[in-house]
């Protein structure tokens, strides 16, 4: 009879494990690319994500100057919407875990 409660509470806690690793927030990254205007950036990062000139103008020199920058950190449905939302307006954009 113990054993199967020990089974019970490793499974438990081996689902719980597994529910906490999908909650973890996903990173929207935008990455530097050499076609796309810095001010059309800027646009694009302020339309999408309602950041004020200041923010969206240090995101896009983030990208430009590093190559990359991290522009959101939400859960994964979201952050693909995100990202499919950056596709269709010329950005190169991926997912990373947090």
């Amino acid at each position: 009879m113990s054993v199967t409660n020990e089974l019970v509470v490793k499974e438990t806690g081996a689902r719980q494990k597994d529910s906490v690793r999908r909650d973890r927030p996903w990173q929207v990254v935008v990455w530097n690319d050499p076609v796309t205007l810095m001010s059309y950036v800027v646009f694009v990062l302020r339309r999408l994500f309602g950041y004020d000139l200041a923010t969206a103008t240090q995101l896009m020199l983030q990208v430009h100057n590093e190559g990359k920058a991290v522009v959101a950190t939400e859960p994964r449905e979201r952050a693909e919407v995100d990202v499919a939302q950056l596709h269709a307006h010329g950005l190169q954009a991926t997912l990373a875990r947090d």
